[in-house]
């Protein structure tokens, strides 16, 4: 009589016939040059490609966040450097899929399965969160930000909206609330192969409270109190929430065991 194997045999087995590939670090040099290749072609290509959709979203973005202001360039090349790098910042955005692909099939021969499956059940909510982020970012932070810029700048000077450094606020600010946003993955990522652990977040929330708040502080571009709470106010959010996501999912994992 053949006994059936149990899901939990299954694991096991795989854990066990884990495919972590050994190769000469010239073979791992070599994947590297190729992965990177292929990155840097797709952001060239999609780049080139977004170079004429970033001149019409030039003034589109600029009449949606300043009105009716107009842009002045500076220089001759402040232009056309504008549009390479708002086609740049585009074909990143767009070119993700293939950027994070790349990175995931250099470093997963190393990565144990059921880390694996745990990375591609965070693939959807990591989007999502981005999301999230760029909307928290254009609807509360970027109007009060810009609307306190130029409260002070029309104290003391008459304003003169250069191209690049105009793009450069907008820009970098739904980047860095994308970014923000992604605590929750990372913290659990980081939960779930062993570098930070619940009780260790709970022993030090406040020296981390304490240290977003200096970082809403830094990063508040008018210095405002309240775009400086609007910046830390969803990082402790989303680490507090994460912190109880880790408590949950750590009974989880202690029923699975590690995940090597």
């Amino acid at each position: 009589m053949i006994a059936e194997r149990s899901p939990l045999d299954e694991e096991k087995r795989e854990g066990l016939n884990w495919d972590q590939k050994e190769m000469p670090f010239t073979e791992h040099l070599r994947e590297l040059r190729n992965r990177l290749f292929v990155c840097v072609v797709t952001i060239a290509v999609l780049a080139l490609g977004l170079l004429y959709p970033a001149q019409l979203a030039i003034p589109w973005l600029t009449h949606l966040y300043f009105g009716n202001v107009q842009l002045h360039a500076f220089g001759p090349g402040d232009a056309l450097w504008a549009i390479f790098k708002l086609s740049l910042y585009g074909a990143v955005v767009l070119g993700l899929p293939v950027l994070l692909f790349q990175i995931w099939m250099f470093v997963v021969p190393a990565v144990h399965p059921r880390t694996r499956h745990a990375v591609y059940s965070y693939v959807v909510p990591s989007f999502l969160l981005a999301l999230a982020g760029i909307a928290f970012a254009h609807y509360l932070v970027i109007p009060r930000a810009i609307a306190g810029l130029e409260y002070f700048t029309e104290k003391i000077a008459v304003p003169t909206y250069g191209i690049e450094n105009t793009l450069n606020l907008v820009l970098l600010m739904l980047l860095a609330f994308a970014i923000v946003f992604q605590t929750p993955i990372v913290m659990l990522l980081g939960a779930r192969i062993g570098l930070i652990n619940s009780t260790l977040l709970r022993k030090y929330r406040r020296y981390i409270g304490f240290g977003m708040l200096v970082a809403g502080a830094v990063l508040a571009p008018d210095g405002s109190p309240v775009t400086m709470t609007l910046i830390a106010a969803p990082m402790y959010v989303l680490f507090e929430a994460s912190i109880w996501l880790i408590v949950l999912m750590e009974k989880r994992w202690k029923r699975e065991g590690p995940a090597g």
